[in-house]
């Protein structure tokens, strides 16, 4: 069976996603992410949002620090504009089935999809034979995240298409082994203009939460000041803004800042350079703090208030993780019964 034969529309449209509780949120999570998660959480479809707490163990990691990054990236998700009634929040590993499932998937992926996967690579280094087996094997977890609710839809970074292709390709040969059409094949979802945010300092590099230097990065934590300090030290360069797009190719940190003022105000980067054509950085700077003073001090402020009381975050959690199993275990069930798991329990 070809991927062209399961019909999508045969699915109920469904939303998922999920960040690692990695600790250190920035602005790179949250107009790569966590802003379009939010937007889309008023688009009519069901949404699944999810604190990917077993992806991050696929390091070492401090307990008590994975305890408090989950529940910081939960009142991120939170202080951002996801809510508890419109969408579906929990943390990963309060649902089994997503380790259920990802054993299945373990054993429909093949060794050479595994061996492409650019983000091990990345992550492992020279030290590959140090590296944990479930660096290793997590893209099939990842599948499994999104198969269990059979989302249709995931928004994702460019850097993260990668694994939403590996996902339809396991689907697709589950369907085929079986002769089914079970799995939807799920549409990575990649728009915006900020989808990827690069360092304040270096216009080449990612923004990165593990740069060396604090000026590299808005934090979510960080206040109003520290905000408009960072951006008011952000490396440019010395020409003015161009009125169209095409004149920001070559100029890495010019294109970054009109990005992020873009994402931002909800423009395209067209629009902002219709307004802001022929403008120096020592102008179009303030007009940009102003705009990420005005969005992101009330998310860091709202962040801190929420991290002084965890027990309502984990309530949230836990409540969105029994609204997450009504929806999984009756597809997990299913998967154990196309499989031939005699008496098998969700």
């Amino acid at each position: 069976m070809s991927e062209a034969g399961v019909n999508n529309s045969a699915f109920t449209p469904r939303v998922f996603s999920g960040i690692q509780p990695s600790g250190g949120l920035t602005l790179g999570n949250y107009l790569g992410a966590i802003k379009r998660f939010v937007d889309m959480q008023d688009s009519g479809i069901e949404t699944i949002y999810c604190v990917v707490d077993m992806h991050a163990i696929t390091v070492w990691q401090d307990p008590e620090a994975l305890r408090r990054q989950t529940r910081e990236l939960t009142a991120g998700y939170l202080a951002s504009g996801l809510d508890p009634e419109k969408s579906i929040l929990f943390n990963q590993s309060q649902v089994a089935g997503h380790a259920q499932l990802g054993w299945i998937f373990n054993c429909v992926a093949r060794l050479g999809w595994m061996n492409r996967m650019t983000q091990f690579k990345d992550k492992a280094g020279k030290n590959a034979e140090k590296a944990s087996l479930g660096l290793y094997a997590y893209p099939a977890l990842m599948a499994a995240d999104i198969l269990l609710y059979h989302a249709t839809h995931v928004p994702v970074g460019e850097d993260q298409k990668q694994h939403v292709e590996l996902t339809r390709d396991i689907a697709a040969k589950f369907n085929h082994d079986y002769g089914t059409e079970f799995f939807p094949m799920t549409e990575p979802v990649i728009e915006g203009a900020a989808t990827r945010v690069m360092s304040l300092r270096d216009g080449s590099k990612k923004m990165s939460k593990s740069d060396p230097s604090d000026a590299s990065r808005i934090n979510m934590t960080d206040d109003a000041d520290a905000i408009a300090k960072k951006i008011r030290k952000a490396k440019t360069d010395p020409d003015g803004l161009p009125s169209e797009a095409k004149g920001l190719e070559g100029r890495p940190e010019a294109r970054n800042l009109v990005n992020i003022y873009a994402a931002l105000a909800g423009q395209s980067v067209d629009e902002v350079l219709a307004m802001a054509g022929g403008k120096q950085f020592s102008e179009f700077k303030p007009m940009l703090v102003d705009l990420a003073v005005d969005k992101l001090a009330p998310i860091s402020t709202e962040m801190a208030r929420l991290m002084q009381d965890p027990a309502q975050i984990d309530t949230i959690l836990a409540n969105g993780a029994d609204r997450a199993r009504a929806i999984a275990e009756p597809i997990l069930q299913r998967t154990y019964e196309i499989v031939g798991m005699v008496g098998a329990k969700a």
